[in-house]
């Protein structure tokens, strides 16, 4: 097992806060449209990226993905957003720990949030 395998499934993920690192934008609904820039390598992002007509991949999230996202401020953890998500959208996000867990699995995968380092990881250093 790799470590950072080892020291996340020792973390709770409802423990965690979670940090936007994309650029993204909403609608008059609340809609939020998530902006992901085409290249990551600096030089790219430098040179390449101005002269393209459209440099960013567009993700739009759902009502809820926004309401999640939209929280995601770094100052609310996991566990809040889903008692907020729960308050606003009631028995229609069930099971709802299994569904954020995911949602927030893949925002972290695809680099679209960070979690701030928790105590236990501080201590660590």
């Amino acid at each position: 097992m790799k470590e950072r395998d080892q020291i996340s499934s020792s973390i709770n993920l409802l423990s965690l806060t979670p940090i936007r690192t994309v650029e993204w934008k909403d609608d008059e609904r609340n809609l939020v449209t998530l902006l992901k820039p085409k290249f990551q390598n600096p030089y790219l992002a430098r040179f390449i990226l101005p002269r393209l007509k459209k440099p960013f991949f567009k993700i739009s999230l759902d009502d809820i993905g926004s309401f999640v996202w939209l929280n995601c401020d770094g100052r609310q953890t996991v566990k809040i957003i889903a008692e907020k998500l729960k308050q606003e959208f009631g028995e229609s996000v069930e099971p709802l720990y299994e569904r954020i867990g995911h949602f927030f699995q893949s925002l972290e995968k695809n680099h679209f949030i960070r979690y701030k380092e928790t105590p236990q990881e501080a201590k660590k250093k």
